[in-house]
């Protein structure tokens, strides 16, 4: 039986993370840690209320919440199998989790990357500039790279030890690119499966706002043409 953890950086969640945390299939997964990326609601405690583990990550960003839960974990006296990332918006499907494990645990892929533009996306849960910028950035991946991926969606299953060697960097806006990248770089065993979208609870802090569309978009073309 594989270890699994799930990492949920979340940052004012409140109204989303409980039911997120709710529907992820619990006889698959070991530990569920949410990371508190400075919230200044109740994202905290209705996570712990859910029956998540929390952690508390004060410097903003998605990336900073991810390297904690990371770090979180590898202090584990037994490390985990595999990591899956996921969002605390309720944007994804939860219960989709096991699309994601699969390939890894049956196949022994390194990394599975859910994909909405594989998927079926409800109309309106990504803005025309998340898609644009999706489809510009992994047709610059595959021209540059030679690796095909059609989203950089954050729902994504890794294994640990592959996670750890990747020596992640990035505190905000790039971090699911970075990893895509040292996938290829690494010429790891990657597979994309198709998972659903929806629309998120809430406002998003990226695609919602203009200085996050802006920084988001400089931060994934600059990884890119970073690793060339």
């Amino acid at each position: 039986m594989k270890k699994i953890v799930v990492i949920i950086p979340a940052f004012n969640e409140e109204n989303a993370v409980g039911i997120v945390i709710r529907e992820i299939p619990k006889h698959l997964v070991a530990e569920i840690i949410v990371v508190n990326n400075n919230s200044n609601d109740q994202t905290a405690q209705i996570a712990k209320e859910a029956g998540a583990t929390v952690l508390n990550e004060n410097r903003q960003g998605y990336g900073w919440a991810c390297l904690k839960g990371i770090d979180y974990c590898k202090q584990q006296n037994i490390l985990p199998d595999i990591a899956v990332f996921m969002d605390a918006d309720h944007s994804d499907y939860p219960e989709e989790m096991s699309r994601l494990i699969k390939p890894i645990i049956e196949q022994n892929f390194d990394m599975v990357i859910g994909s909405r533009a594989l998927g079926k996306r409800e109309r309106g849960s990504m803005t025309p500039q998340q898609i644009f910028g999706n489809w510009l950035a992994t047709n610059l991946i595959k021209i540059f790279y030679g690796v095909t991926y059609t989203d950089l969606g954050p729902f994504r299953a890794i294994t640990f030890e592959k996670l750890i060697a990747m020596k992640m960097q990035d505190t905000t806006y790039g971090w699911t690119v970075e990893m895509q990248l040292k996938a290829a770089k690494m010429k790891l065993k990657v597979a994309e499966v198709p998972v659903n979208y929806r629309s998120r609870i809430g406002i998003s802090k990226v695609s919602g706002t203009l200085k996050g569309t802006i920084m988001a978009g400089y931060k994934i073309l600059s990884w890119i043409f970073k690793y060339l």
